[in-house]
Order: structure tokens, then C-alpha cells, then sequence
């Protein structure tokens, strides 16, 4: 049995999960890293360790520091309980437009959260641009005394992802994989995991699974960044390319409508037990893509990356689904019914 003696040592080594259903609809064996599992609840701790480790490493941090980060929630949840373990300080910056119960896991584990509007990433008063104001303001009046994350363009977020992640997949399937697809938000995951996989053996193929509204799917089939539509999900897809994001190595792309990714969601819950999140759904969804590309008899490989519990008001909320034009399966109607 192993013992983990703190908080960061037991981030990662999480265990891959067999869709059953998507297995069985598709031919091929579709599996998921439990992302959920991580100390902090999401794949965003795998992010934060990443970050966080590289600053020490460099002498970025100091002890005492405060960490500021700009997040949609569950980096700046990951980064708030490292920091707990660690002995710094954390203000964390996100949109007033994410879930209430992110906001109140952060609140929860001490981090000074500051909502603000949500606007498009070239407004200065983006989250990620006002929390760099922020850790600059600080150290103007203590030199050394913050650090900004920087989560989007800072690449030991994609480097870590590289060297664990995609590391763990690859000795998790005993190198038998053939696709990996995930969605993007700061591009950390799919490029490095991306890389570490192609490292290994080129012909794996990688597929971006991307929400609706996001300009990513379009930039990697077109060469241009265009957004359309609209999605309820939270911290996936981008209007911009970001460092981590630029140079991955993607050979496919969708762009997932909310009809089709929410349905995954619920399914998985009611047949096989998991309860997993909005970015959850666009993954599944685009496994099962890439599965049905590649044909019967092939390994593809995705990762749940945290819990429906940080979504209830919107997943299980029949109300909310029906206003998004999203169906909603008679159990879940049953359980909450008005």
C-alpha cells in the first residue's frame, strides 16, 4: 500500500477507467484517466503542481508568497491547496459567470477570490490580465512577495503534462494506445501529453475535442481562428492560441455541440456509476469521434478531468437544460421534477 507523506505526492498515478458503453457502441476500447481522483478533485492540480514546482525550482517563490493565478476555477482550487500544504498565500481571480460551487471550494480552502466580469481575452480587465495586475501591485510594494501562475502561456504547464501525464498513459496501456483526444482550455494537457505520446511512437494519432464557441477546432482545420455558437461549459476552448497550445501536435479536430457532450454526461452516471464534469462530456465526446474514425479494434484514450458535483446546478438542473435546448433523460426529470 503506498503512503503518500504530502499533499503534492499524491497528485497524479491516477488509474484508467473502460468506458463500457462508448467501448461497446464504438468496437474499440476507450479509456479514461480518473483526473477526479486528484487530491484537489480535478486535472488542474496535475497543472498547478507543475507551475508551482517549476517557480520554486527557479526561485520565483519565496516562502510566504502569495500566488495569484487567473482560473476558471479548478487551477486556482488545485493551486489554493498546494499552497495550504506549502505555506503561501493565494488570490485567485475568475469570472462571476463560473459554477457557485468552484467559487465556494475556493472560498473553502482559504483563497482570496476576486469575481470579475467575463470578457473577451483582449479587454485588459480579462481574469487572467487583472490577476497579473494584481501579483504586480504586490510587488510594488514588496518586491518578491507574489508570484503570477500564468497558467496560459507559461510552459511548464505543458512540460509537466509531458513528463507525467502522458508519461502514465502510455506505461498504463502498455504502449498499445492509438488515439488520445481531449479538449484545450490553457492547451497544457493536450500538447503534452501530445508530445510525450508521439515521442513514443509517431503514428498515435491526437484529436482536439472542442466545444462549441471555441476558435480552436476551427484554427486546426483551417488555419483560421473562428468561433461559433455558444456552450455551457466551463474552462475549456479559447479565442486565442496560447503558448502551451501553439505548437501541439493535433491531427484532428471537432467541435462538440453541448447536445451532444451533456447526454455523455448523464449517461455515464446512470449506466456506469461515474459523475463527472461539463469538460468530461466534450472528452467522452470526442473519444467516441476519434474511436469511430479509426475504426473497430483500436485503443483511444481520454480523462475525465473532475467531478458533476462542481456543476450541479447546471447538469442536473432540468430547468437550466431545457433553457439551453439540452434534453433531459426522464430519471433526471423524475429526481427533480418542476
Amino acid at each position: 500500500m503506498a503512503t503518500y507523506p504530502t499533499l503534492s505526492a499524491g497528485i497524479g498515478h491516477t488509474p484508467l477507467l473502460r468506458l463500457r458503453h462508448a467501448s461497446e457502441a464504438t468496437g474499440c476500447e476507450i479509456l479514461a484517466k480518473a483526473e477526479f481522483l486528484n487530491p484537489g478533485g480535478s486535472i488542474k492540480d496535475r497543472t498547478a503542481l507543475g507551475l508551482l514546482d517549476d517557480a520554486e525550482r527557479q526561485g520565483l517563490v519565496r516562502p510566504g508568497a502569495t500566488l495569484v493565478e487567473g482560473t476558471a476555477g479548478n487551477t486556482g482550487i488545485g493551486l489554493s491547496l498546494l499552497g495550504n500544504s506549502r505555506g503561501y498565500q493565494t488570490v485567485i481571480v475568475m469570472p462571476e459567470t463560473q459554477s457557485r460551487e468552484k467559487i465556494d471550494a475556493l472560498r473553502a480552502a482559504g483563497a482570496d477570490v476576486r469575481l470579475v466580469p467575463a470578457v473577451p481575452w483582449t479587454d485588459p480587465n480579462h481574469y487572467a490580465a487583472t490577476a497579473r495586475l494584481i501579483a504586480d501591485e504586490l510587488n510594488a510594494v514588496v518586491p518578491g512577495s507574489a508570484w503570477f501562475a500564468n497558467q496560459f502561456d507559461n510552459l511548464a504547464n505543458r512540460q509537466w503534462h509531458e513528463d507525467h501525464t502522458g508519461a502514465e498513459i502510455w506505461e498504463q496501456t502498455g504502449g498499445t494506445i492509438d488515439g488520445f483526444a481531449c479538449a484545450s482550455g490553457t492547451g497544457g494537457t493536450i500538447a503534452g501529453v501530445g508530445r510525450a505520446l508521439k515521442a513514443r511512437r509517431e503514428g498515435i494519432v491526437i484529436a482536439l475535442a472542442d466545444p462549441a464557441g471555441s476558435a480552436l477546432a476551427s484554427y486546426v482545420t483551417t488555419g483560421e481562428a473562428k468561433a461559433e455558437g455558444s456552450s455551457i461549459t466551463e474552462g475549456i476552448g479559447n479565442a486565442r492560441l496560447t503558448a502551451n497550445f501553439l505548437d501541439a501536435p493535433i491531427d484532428l479536430a471537432w467541435s462538440i455541440p453541448d447536445t451532444e457532450s451533456i447526454p455523455e454526461i448523464h449517461a455515464l452516471l446512470r449506466q456506469e456509476g461515474y459523475c463527472v464534469g461539463l469538460s468530461s462530456g466534450v472528452n467522452i465526446a470526442g473519444a467516441v469521434r476519434l474511436a469511430r474514425h479509426l475504426g473497430p479494434g483500436h485503443t483511444v484514450v481520454t480523462a475525465l478531468c473532475d467531478s458533476g458535483m462542481r456543476y450541479q446546478a447546471k447538469l442536473f438542473n432540468p430547468a437550466f437544460l431545457r433553457e439551453k435546448g439540452i434534453a433531459v433523460p426522464d430519471w433526471l426529470a423524475a429526481a427533480f421534477p418542476g
